[in-house]
């Protein structure tokens, strides 16, 4: 009997437990959700602001090993001689880069012996409505570079830019004919936009719809003022959420049910914090993006008005590694693979890898599907 008494107390003071685990989780990720956030702890140095957009350094890592994914990574002390500069999209927080110790890109890239830079386009509100493609590219952009290359002491540089960012730097490259970008890394960024899956179907009846409007009327978006189409952050986040929102309702379900896994709250309270704070598209670039990307697909035939001025693809010369996911529904991989007809690069690889749109950036997967294959392509070409 006193057995029994005493395999019962256990097991109530195991159910007590158990619930107060639950409850001190659940109340956390509710209520002190930043506590648990791990993104953003790879230290970086701010080289440069005029107020909205700044340029990052990240100096040698203090660590002679990182872990990755559960993989151990020496920090090579010697650093290859061209510099990476991430170009990120529009509407994402840097956060992206660096979202947990073991998965943060720019603390890989500095452990494989790669000076790192980073452009935060900031966030900006409606006074910058104006800012469109024209603004990115042909003037922040290639101002900011120049401070890379003051900073680093080298000409040649290796740009990498996800989604939009992959837009930014195959633009730049095809208007400035810059010579000295060595090596062009984009992943998800869509070249044929009427070949993306239903999302590209939507844009194909967008592009009918445009047609008939504007052989009616004249009328053309760009006749707006560009203010009217500032689009908030919150809004960036719900039409994110809706590119999956089965994945989307998912993730709360599988925190309810783990909520005694700390190591998935705290994951979930990071993944988290970057989705719940998207920030706000400039009006004019949701001008010319709907238009010039989606409508009228401009990219499919090899080139693309920016300004005043049109960007040719054929002027892109750069070592160029071009991936997309398997999985993505924004950028599908036919949508991808057409920067492969119109680039002039004599060395460029397409590669389809798994994860959305999201997941080939910065997924669980992307390590070791990616990361380490891209630093190896990158090593050999950065000499």
């Amino acid at each position: 009997m006193p057995n029994l008494f005493k395999s019962a107390a256990d097991r109530a003071a195991g159910v007590t437990r158990q619930t107060a685990l639950y409850a001190g989780n659940a109340f956390d990720r509710v209520f002190r959700a930043a506590s648990l956030v791990q993104a953003g702890q790879t230290p970086f140095e701010t080289l440069y602001t005029d107020g909205l957009v700044s340029l990052r350094y990240y100096p040698p890592l203090a660590e002679d090993f990182i872990e990755l994914e559960g993989e151990t990574i020496p920090v090579e002390r010697t650093a290859h001689k061209t510099p990476i500069v991430i170009v990120p999209p529009l509407a994402v927080n840097m956060l992206i880069y660096d979202l947990f110790p073991q998965r943060s890109l720019v603390r890989f890239l500095r452990a494989k012996g790669f000076e790192v830079y980073l452009i935060d386009w900031g966030m900006p509100t409606r006074e910058h409505s104006h800012y469109n493609l024209h603004t990115y590219v042909a003037e922040l952009l290639p101002a900011y570079l120049n401070r890379v290359r003051e900073h680093s002491g080298e000409q040649e540089l290796s740009l990498h830019g996800w989604s939009m960012g992959g837009m930014f730097t195959l633009f730049y490259s095809a208007l400035s004919n810059d010579q000295h970008v060595r090596n062009a890394i984009v992943l998800g960024s869509p070249i044929d936009s009427h070949a993306s899956g239903i999302l590209g179907l939507v844009n194909q009846r967008m592009a009918d719809v445009a047609g008939f409007v504007r052989k009616r009327t004249g009328f053309r978006l760009h006749d707006v003022k560009p203010h009217w189409f500032h689009t908030p952050g919150w809004a960036n986040t719900i039409g994110f959420k809706l590119t999956n929102p089965i994945a989307s309702v998912m993730s709360y379900w599988e925190l309810i049910i783990r909520l005694g896994d700390r190591e998935f709250v705290t994951s979930h309270a990071t993944t988290s914090a970057f989705l719940d704070r998207m920030v706000a598209y400039p009006g004019g670039i949701i001008q010319d993006t709907v238009v010039r990307v989606w409508i009228d697909n401009q990219l499919s035939k090899g080139e693309i008005q920016i300004g005043e001025d049109v960007a040719r693809l054929d002027n892109v010369s750069a070592n160029l590694l071009a991936i997309a996911g398997g999985e993505d529904t924004l950028v599908t991989p036919g949508a991808a693979k057409r920067v492969m007809d119109h680039v002039s690069s004599t060395d460029k690889t397409f590669r389809v890898v798994p994860g959305g749109h999201m997941g080939i950036l910065a997924g669980s997967k992307a390590p070791r599907q990616s990361w380490l294959e891209l630093a190896d392509w990158l090593a050999l070409r950065s000499d």
